[in-house]
């Protein structure tokens, strides 16, 4: 594994963990998948729909996500909204990516991590 394909891994894992946290957040307004998708992309959050689309049945199945189809269009779209469960469960994990923010930054802050 060359050095770029090492670092491209560690960024994946780092993103990946993240990455529930930003889709509650967002869903906090109600998103059909492209538009999620959109929306993080905009936010700068690299995101494939491979990746997205799963992540929102696996939300879904463990009872923090909603859905609703709009048919009102030719082409009918499922709607996510987070729901209380989800509201809780992203209050939480704010709470906890602050914290472990605040703590790495203690420890690699601008002097301490470059020399």
């Amino acid at each position: 594994m060359s050095a770029n394909e090492q670092m491209q891994n560690f960024i994946t894992e780092l993103r990946r963990g993240s990455l529930t946290l930003a889709v509650l957040g967002c869903l906090k307004q109600p998103h059909y998948g492209y538009a999620l998708l959109q929306t993080m992309q905009e936010k700068q959050i690299d995101v494939e729909a491979n990746t997205l689309y799963p992540l929102l049945r696996r939300l879904e199945n463990q009872g923090l996500l909603v859905s609703d189809w709009d048919t009102s269009e030719s082409r009918p779209r499922k709607y996510y909204t987070v729901n209380e469960k989800g509201e809780m469960v992203y209050r939480e994990l704010m709470t906890e990516w602050k914290k472990l923010q605040s703590n790495i930054e203690s420890i690699c802050g601008e002097d301490k991590c470059n020399g």
